[in-house]
């Protein structure tokens, strides 16, 4: 429980009590399993919530939310905790509500192209379970194990996202369990509508702080006849930027351009053991139809010869394209290998396509001329770049520096009419960039959480700044 502050403890307390008939062992005070459901992948500090309790329907998930609502507990949906920005903290303590149980699939409708899971559904478990019908779902964050309403809560893209969108475009419509413990389904699977305010949208990004998702139609994409990758090392990072942005205007409909800059594919070199240069490198892939996939194979080619393009290596096996996404999405982990002992953290931001070369350029300037080691990977096809930087959390020196680079990183996207997150949210640590960004637009979202939860029981700390 919250030290120094008994009447909290107390309301707590008093929502165990009513849910433990209900739950029995699946409601878990200890702190080991408290903190793992604090965030693990970040930077920010991590506090815990007082109970972590497991739901395994809809039904559960209501009626935590109803205890929790008539005693003023705060409740934090956590699905697998792979958030970057502090989403399933509990900086005012309350109730980690586990949605990862709530993991079936309730129907696949091959014939609409949609498919309507629960919310603890992983995107590795879909597509695992679409692959006999020649479906699959796309939008791909590289973190298989993230759970779909987790990814729905925090608008998640990733490397497909120049093609397939990002689950803004893939969900079609949500049941999710508002603040005051009713039910709401928020469209019907029709592929549009004009009936009324747009809530699937509303809820989708909105962290879990105005209704918890516990179910999900999404749109299926047929799996390509053809896909092929390849990578595509570059003399400058410049050349490598301006291909995507010609690839792009030229509407080139490549499935993936993912930038990967010198410092990061030395890394691949040295402990993803790739057989790789260490220069700014494209990582692509094609779909479509062989005669189609061979085209777009061609025409990127021509327009990276224009812009520096050292080589092009292509890779058709299934076990060759997955080696290669595989060192793409193991990035995070594999940084750590250029400062053993450094801790490691995850920014990015997103900026229009023409001023990507621009952003990058003046990202890696202050990278050296701050003395950091953070190499940048990019969803080069949509504007948007991480930066993850090494870091002594007890250097005071040092955190100064990356203070000084972030702050510096994200006015330079907002002074390019970009945005302080492309895909990581905002949770706790991006709130300050919020008024900078939005403006009156904050005024608007604080509206919106009153109306929905006056209380403010629904995770909060995340998202508004305070005021």
């Amino acid at each position: 429980m919250q030290d120094g502050n008994s009447d909290h403890a107390a309301r707590v307390s008093q929502v165990l009590d009513e849910l433990r008939p209900r739950f029995g062992n699946r409601i878990q005070t200890g702190l080991p399993i408290r903190q793992q459901h604090a965030n693990t992948l970040t930077w920010l500090p991590a506090p815990a919530p007082d109970a972590v309790v497991f739901a395994e329907t809809a039904d559960d998930v209501a009626a935590v939310v109803r205890a929790c609502a008539a005693r003023k507990v705060p409740v934090i949906a956590f699905g697998a905790g792979t958030s970057l920005e502090g989403h399933v903290n509990a900086p005012l303590g309350g109730i980690s509500l586990d949605l990862s149980r709530l993991n079936r699939i309730l129907a696949v409708n091959a014939s609409d192209l949609d498919a309507e899971v629960e919310a603890g559904v992983t995107r590795n478990q879909l597509n695992e379970h679409l692959r006999d019908q020649g479906l699959f779902f796309p939008v791909d964050p590289g973190a298989g194990h993230a759970t779909l309403g987790g990814m729905a809560s925090t608008r998640a893209s990733g490397t497909t996202a120049v093609r397939y969108g990002t689950m803004r475009d893939n969900v079609l419509s949500l049941t999710a369990v508002m603040a005051d413990g009713s039910v709401v389904r928020t469209a019907r699977r029709a592929r549009k509508s004009s009936a009324g305010y747009d809530l699937t949208r509303l809820l989708v990004g909105a962290e879990g702080t105005l209704g918890i998702i516990t179910s999900l139609t999404v749109r299926l994409h047929g799996q390509p006849e053809t896909i092929i990758a390849a990578v595509c090392p570059f003399k400058t990072l410049e050349g490598a930027c301006n291909t995507v942005i010609e690839a792009i205007q030229l509407g080139l409909g490549a499935a993936r351009m993912e930038l990967v800059d010198e410092v990061m594919m030395h890394a691949f070199a040295a402990h993803a053991k790739l057989p790789v240069e260490e220069a700014p490198t494209l990582f692509v892939e094609f779909h479509g139809t062989p005669a189609a996939a061979a085209e777009q194979v061609a025409l990127f080619r021509d327009i990276a010869a224009g812009q520096g393009m050292l080589r092009f290596e292509q890779a058709e096996k299934a076990e060759d394209r997955t080696r290669l996404w595989k060192a793409r999405h193991d990035a995070y982990f594999t940084v750590r290998g250029l400062r053993p002992g450094a801790e490691s953290f995850a920014t990015d931001v997103c900026v229009p396509i023409s001023r990507l070369a621009e952003c990058v350029a003046a990202t890696k300037a202050d990278i050296k001329r701050l003395g950091l080691i953070a190499p940048i990977v990019g969803h080069a096809g949509d504007g948007n770049f991480h930066v993850q930087p090494l870091i002594d959390p007890t250097d005071a020196g040092e955190m100064a520096r990356i203070a000084e680079f972030l702050e510096r990183l994200t006015a330079r996207a907002l002074a390019m009419d970009g945005t302080c997150t492309g895909e990581h949210g905002i949770g706790m640590g991006k709130i300050k960039y919020m008024a900078a960004e939005h403006g009156p637009g904050v005024a608007v979202m604080r509206a919106i959480k009153r109306a929905l939860d006056p209380d403010n029981i629904l995770n909060p700390g995340k998202i508004l700044p305070a005021g």
